[in-house]
């Protein structure tokens, strides 16, 4: 590989990561200091900081299905749910059911992936793919086709979305059980810290397990597509002179 190929796959991860990391800036990050400077700096009610503080996410949601033109079933998913527990929190005035709505996320948005398993497509399918390949055209027909004849495939897909619904169905049970066991202003920052450690873990065991081991069979495939043309484009040997 040459010196600007190595740049240009460098840069091409870097973007990659930043893309995959801005979810979680703003689904967590954001909304905790939001919440911290509603609450402390302006002197609002625990429910008024953690309403505002969802707007945020929300928005960014539905940003992304108006950028993308096309309805995403997991973003779309994550947007209802949010809309409807933060209704539903809000008009009862419950600082631990708004805390617990944030768990609700997790669970409906775990099941649904665990659910999509049992599909065609699972849901985290539309983030690792674009990762596996790189966006370009040569990984995607290489997916393509092994999704086509490799069982293996196949089940490192789902299997990538079996551990992050699982994941997400585990940090449900644990928020909703320090929803209503810790102090609010505590499970603020505990809530986001789990939620950080939850997404930490399943992208070191979905990625070790599922994301590289498929990535390299793309890589291989890309490969194996192109001996074929480098050797068909090769010039003939000069004929032995009599």
């Amino acid at each position: 590989m040459t010196q600007a190929a190595t740049v240009t796959a460098t840069t091409s991860q870097g973007r990659a990561l930043l893309q995959s990391l801005t979810p979680l800036l703003v689904d967590a990050a954001i909304p905790l200091g939001s919440y911290f400077l509603l609450a402390e700096g302006f002197g609002m009610s625990t429910v008024a900081a953690l309403a505002w503080s969802s707007v945020v996410p929300a928005l960014r949601t539905i940003w992304g299905l108006v950028r993308e033109r096309t309805v995403n079933g997991l973003a779309l998913l994550i947007l209802v749910v949010n809309v409807v527990g933060l209704a539903t929190s809000t008009l009862t005035g419950d600082a631990r059911l708004m805390m617990a709505k944030d768990s609700g996320v997790s669970s409906v948005v775990g099941i649904a992936i665990l659910l999509s398993v049992r599909g065609r497509r699972p849901l985290m399918t539309a983030g690792l793919r674009p990762w596996v390949t790189k966006g370009g055209p040569e990984g995607n027909a290489a997916w393509d086709r092994l999704w086509a004849r490799s069982a293996r495939f196949r089940q490192l897909e789902r299997r990538f979305s079996t551990v992050w619904g699982s994941a997400l169905l585990i940090e449900c049970v644990v928020k909703v059980v320090g929803a209503y066991a810790l102090p609010v202003h505590i499970m603020v920052w505990l809530g986001t810290v789990l939620t950080v450690v939850a997404i930490l873990l399943a992208m070191v065991v979905a990625g070790g397990s599922c994301a590289e081991p498929m990535e390299q069979m793309v890589k291989a495939e890309v490969r194996a597509a192109g001996e074929p043309a480098a050797a068909g484009n090769a010039e003939p040997a000069p004929a032995a002179a009599a």
